[in-house]
């Protein structure tokens, strides 16, 4: 990354340090803020803009995809293998309500119920959803950040579904996020994205560390 960013604030990329392949690929979103969302994501996820999805319009929609594969000394002989998908749906508001966030996790569980695969090598497959907001009221605030929704497929055999909320008000340097919206760190442009502990798939394979 580029260091020409102003104390507190994350490093912006010099576009012309990045492979053609990737600039080409990236949307223009016409907007300062989403841009450079679209920076910290567009290493690990395929980008989309002005999107509609079941009658609700998003300005910018993120898939990410990612197989964790055991290898016993060759390649050819796999074993183990799990599949780990994120679908980030990202759309600007004014003021968002508890009602609206509520619809829209309603949304979320009508994508998952079309999109997941459910299958023995499905391990999970997270459905974030980003209302980028004026200012966040404060019922929205204490919905978001006490959620979680979590979905077990037979009983866990064919791995799970998550619903994650993210509410951020750029201008404000506010954020509130559900529990496991890791995504969130891609979304708060006034810090600095940390780089994550290892653990399971180093958390969808360290997506923001570059």
């Amino acid at each position: 990354m580029s260091e020409n960013a102003t104390p507190g604030e994350a490093p912006r990329r010099d576009p012309e340090e990045l492979p053609a392949a990737i600039r080409e690929a990236v949307p223009d979103y016409d907007d300062e803020y989403l841009d450079r969302v679209s920076d910290r994501l567009m290493y690990s996820y395929d980008l989309d803009r002005d999107v509609v999805v079941d009658g609700e319009r998003f300005e910018m929609t993120a898939e990410m995809r990612v197989r964790n594969q055991k290898q016993f000394l060759h390649p050819a002989l796999s074993y183990a293998d799990h599949d780990l998908m994120e679908y980030v749906f990202a759309r600007r508001v004014s003021t968002p309500s508890v009602a609206a966030v509520e619809r829209l996790v309603e949304f979320a569980h009508d994508v998952a119920d079309e999109r997941v695969d459910a299958h023995e090598e499905h391990y999970g497959t997270d459905v974030t959803v980003v209302l980028v907001a004026d200012r966040i009221p404060d019922d929205v605030a204490a919905f978001v950040d006490g959620f979680r929704d979590r979905t077990l497929l037979k009983f866990g055999y064919y791995g799970h579904y998550e619903v994650n909320l993210v509410v951020v008000a750029p201008e404000r340097e506010a954020l509130v996020a559900s529990e496991s919206a890791d995504t969130a760190a891609a979304f708060r442009l006034w810090e600095r994205v940390e780089q994550p502990d290892e653990g399971f798939f180093s958390r969808f394979a360290k997506r923001f560390w570059r």
